[in-house]
């Protein structure tokens, strides 16, 4: 898998995957543009997938206050995630989202829903597995004729949540061991020893596991927004990318035990590339799901059940755009307009895509 995603990175946006030429018949001006790559690990795609993402999250937005949640794993488990992470990453959403409804069926007597979003790195790319959360304040009542309404100053106790969430994770991972579902490879083989695997789970029921919850400064788009710049790529963004040669990459950071000043990490190119590799997630692993009655499965009757009671109504229909509207909406730019002369008369035409070379491996004569 990250042999792909690098080979995607690598071709993205070049002669190998095609594209089209655009001609302007006003003033001759010629322009290649070439095709990108897609890949949802690609730090220069998807601008036009997230941006209508984002549109569908907030045009779900409830009247209501919001909360930002974060769930984060020990960095104890990094390891035994690293080596099984469509198991264990699929562990903590589970554990994450029952904690949220559990606390929504006790404590305000409904159905929450919210949204979750799967982070595995922290700022300088190490591992750092956590889940955002974007959880409107209140519930469905459980025959659905009431909205129920929390605090808005305040979701749920999080030492509390981070006691269940604790408690739910460990005996997922403890059934999980017992039927066999994770892997011990050569760095981790020890943990295959019960009683190694025993003092693991000991450790991880007596430190104190990380859930927050506060509500936004700025409201729900805020979060939305921020969890948009790695909702569909990963861990870094070229614009925080600044100086690469072939010794050495530089990165901007924040420096959160330092009151956030920006501060550059540079790293030799391998370490880098390792880094960024950590993160690839598992081919058809979901990173945004939806739960309680923004899950896919009755969001279409919860949903429109929430916004019926608390009286909203959407005045117009929101307008599908093309590509062409989407990339003057975030850009500015009219792509069918010849930025030479500024005339609309650009005729394009398609480049196929190249089939890649790939360097013959050439054996030494080391005697």
């Amino acid at each position: 898998m990250q042999r792909q995603v690098m080979r995607a990175i690598e071709t993205c946006r070049t002669a190998t995957l095609g594209g089209h030429k655009e001609k302007c018949t006003a003033c001759g001006t010629v322009r290649y543009a070439y095709s990108s790559c897609r890949n949802r690990h690609c730090p220069k795609c998807q601008t036009l997938t997230k941006a209508k993402w984002l549109a569908d999250r907030k045009a779900e937005l409830l009247p209501v206050p919001y909360f930002h949640g974060v769930f984060t794993l020990p960095h104890d488990l990094n390891a035994l995630v690293l080596f099984n992470k469509a198991v264990l990453l699929k562990m903590l959403f589970a554990a994450a989202a029952e904690t949220l409804l559990e606390f929504g069926r006790n404590n305000l007597g409904g159905k929450m829903g919210f949204t979750m979003a799967l982070h595995t790195w922290d700022q300088l790319l190490r591992p750092h597995f956590h889940v955002h959360c974007v959880i409107p304040a209140g519930a469905l009542s459980s025959d659905g004729k009431r909205w129920i309404h929390g605090d808005s100053r305040f979701l749920f106790p999080v030492k509390a949540l981070s006691k269940v969430f604790q408690g739910k994770f460990l005996e997922k991972l403890q059934n999980a061991r017992r039927m066999g579902e994770l892997t011990f490879p050569k760095p981790i083989a020890d943990l295959a020893v019960d009683e190694v695997f025993g003092d693991l789970i000991l450790r991880l029921r007596t430190i104190d596991w990380v859930v927050y919850a506060k509500r936004p400064f700025a409201g729900p788009e805020q979060v939305l927004d921020y969890l948009g710049r790695y909702t569909h790529r990963v861990a870094i963004s070229n614009n925080r990318l600044v100086d690469v040669t072939d010794t050495a990459v530089s990165f901007s950071y924040r420096d959160r035990r330092n009151k956030n000043q920006r501060r550059i990490e540079t790293l030799p190119p391998d370490e880098f590339i390792r880094r960024f590799l950590l993160h690839v997630l598992p081919k058809g692993f979901m990173r945004i799901r939806h739960f309680g009655f923004l899950a896919s499965r009755c969001k279409a009757t919860d949903l429109g059940r929430c916004r019926l009671l608390l009286d909203v109504t959407d005045k117009t229909p929101r307008q599908k755009l093309n590509v062409r509207e989407w990339m003057l909406q975030l850009t500015g730019a009219d792509i069918d307009i010849c930025p030479a002369c500024g005339k609309k008369s650009l005729i394009r035409y398609r480049i196929p895509s190249q089939p890649l070379r790939l360097r013959p491996c050439v054996s030494r004569d080391t005697s």
